[in-house]
């Protein structure tokens, strides 16, 4: 039985900076690998996750040049929990000032969940920038996904975590959670603000895997990461994204000469695999792999396996 692949070894950034992208955000970013090696990019999930130390190592730092940081709100970026003028499309621009920064031309462009989405709208808006893309967990941001995972589906497959989520929520408002913890998260309430924060992150943190993290969960259930977590993803998601609903299923034409690969586990909760499988459909020139036995993170080891397969056939090419 062939071995299943690891991340690579840990390593730390051959540069750190804060890059002020205007509108007064500043972001974070950190370059590791090789300087001039083939370019990278990594697009972290949430929106509001924020980059790890371990994200650094999905790629081999002998061949690849990586570009990773905090997309507007999160992480070590400022204000820190910042909605305004945070959208898709303020950090597509956010992406092509960092291409700019590493001065490339094309880089290949990688992401997961979130990370996922974004990678689409700005491989989709600038396909001439991207040499290849590497997808994990896709999650096109239609009304169907976020009531699935918010609303009515996933709540069936963990009541008992279902029941966690709604406890902020008054029984009258619980037929919209978005706009209701919208209300919490955005409300002058500090300690309210806090609470929905923490339950609204937690439940991701403890559905996302297949059997139960407890790390995740505890670092889901920190405050500090709760609360732009919180605020960020129900920031874009009461937005639909700033996306056109199936807009990035339709415009998948665009990628048609961008090499891919497609990485989803079959018991993904918070993004069902029909998503994933509809991308293959509408991009079958990509490389698709739907992983038996695992669930949405990317430390799931099938999955990990498939994505550090991609980042090193990528780099052999």
């Amino acid at each position: 039985m062939t071995e299943l692949r690891q991340l690579y070894p840990p390593i730390e950034p051959y540069e750190t900076g804060m890059l002020d992208v205007g509108d007064g955000h500043r972001i974070r970013y950190e370059r590791v690998g090789t300087p001039g090696a083939r370019p990278a990019v990594f697009l972290h999930g949430g929106p509001g996750g924020g980059i790890s130390p371990e994200h650094r190592r999905l790629f081999d730092p002998a061949r690849y040049d990586l570009m990773l940081f905090d997309q507007r709100g999160c992480g070590q970026s400022l204000p820190h929990a910042g909605l305004e003028a945070n959208t898709t499309w303020h950090l597509v621009a956010d992406i092509e000032r960092l291409r700019e920064l590493a001065g490339v031309d094309r880089w290949l462009v990688f992401g997961g969940s979130w990370g996922s989405t974004l990678a689409l709208a700005y491989a989709q808006k600038h396909p001439e920038r991207v040499s290849e893309l590497v997808l994990r967990g896709i999650y096109t941001v239609t009304r169907a996904e976020l009531r699935w995972y918010y609303q009515f589906g996933v709540s069936e497959m963990f009541p008992d975590k279902w029941e966690k989520f709604q406890a902020p929520i008054p029984e009258a408002e619980r037929g919209d959670m978005i706009a209701a913890y919208r209300k919490r998260l955005t409300g002058d309430d500090p300690v309210a603000r806090i609470e929905a924060a923490r339950a609204w992150s937690v439940w991701e943190g403890e559905t996302i895997t297949l059997l139960p993290s407890q790390a995740l969960a505890d670092t889901h259930a920190d405050d500090h990461f709760a609360l732009a977590f919180a605020r960020l993803e129900n920031h874009y998601f009461v937005h639909d994204a700033w996306l056109e609903e199936g807009q990035l299923l339709r415009d998948a034409h665009r990628l048609h000469d961008i090499p891919g690969v497609i990485v989803h586990g079959r018991y993904d909760m918070p993004c069902p695999a029909r998503h994933a499988w509809a991308l293959h459909r509408a991009w079958p020139g990509a490389e698709f792999h739907l992983v038996e036995g695992a669930g949405h993170a990317y430390s799931e080891p099938g999955i990990l396996d498939r994505l550090v397969r991609a980042t090193d056939g990528f780099a052999g090419r």
